[in-house]
């Protein structure tokens, strides 16, 4: 299992997924998202993004958004590793500190994040977070991470080490009565009485 910048071609995909889990798409742009491989499969088990955002009247800010591990991937360490690399990404930026707003923010303390106060955050994110709130994630707060304080606790290594993909719970087979046919009294086209 490892961790690259998404490409081009996985666009798609991405969006993909993005919607499905119900994440962020805004101002979406596929190369500034890594993803998670699986190198035995080459499948691909979860993916973030980071966003730089520039204001007119102050310091560049640093977001981590739109994190997400397809659910046959979960309870490996696949999103703390995404997280690491877009914080290492971050700090090749020159950032000190990263911003996320995020529903998961008990998630994200187990690396150091910090939930904050909304008015602590800078005036660009204290828009996002509520253009969030009112269009995506209701239950979005802020949290920050000092660079200095990230870490990976080790039991997320050991599981991104092994991890493989779990079987997923098999849809269920539609029936008759899904479609409101009772099968006892419907009669069909073709019956032929046998």
């Amino acid at each position: 299992m490892y961790v690259r910048d998404a490409k081009n071609r996985e666009e798609v995909w991405l969006l993909d997924h993005i919607e499905e889990m119900g994440l962020d798409e805004t101002n979406f742009r596929s190369r500034d998202y890594v993803i998670a491989i699986d190198e035995d499969g080459g499948h691909k088990a979860g993916f973030g993004r980071i966003r730089i955002h520039k204001p007119d009247d102050g310091e560049p800010i640093c977001e981590l958004t739109s994190i997400g591990v397809l659910p046959e991937w979960r309870g490996q360490g696949v999103g703390a590793h995404v997280v690491e690399r877009l914080v290492e990404y971050a700090s090749d930026e020159g950032f000190d500190a990263v911003y996320s707003l995020t529903g998961a923010d008990r998630y994200l303390t187990q690396f150091g994040f910090e939930r904050i106060a909304a008015e602590k955050l800078p005036p660009r994110l204290q828009e996002r977070l509520e253009e969030k709130r009112e269009n995506i994630q209701p239950d979005a707060v802020p949290m920050r991470l000092d660079r200095s304080d990230f870490s990976v606790p080790p039991r997320f290594r050991e599981r991104f080490k092994n991890a493989s993909a779990q079987e997923a719970e098999p849809e269920p087979e539609d029936t008759a009565e899904d479609f409101g046919i009772d099968p006892d009294e419907a009669t069909y086209k073709y019956d032929t009485g046998q």
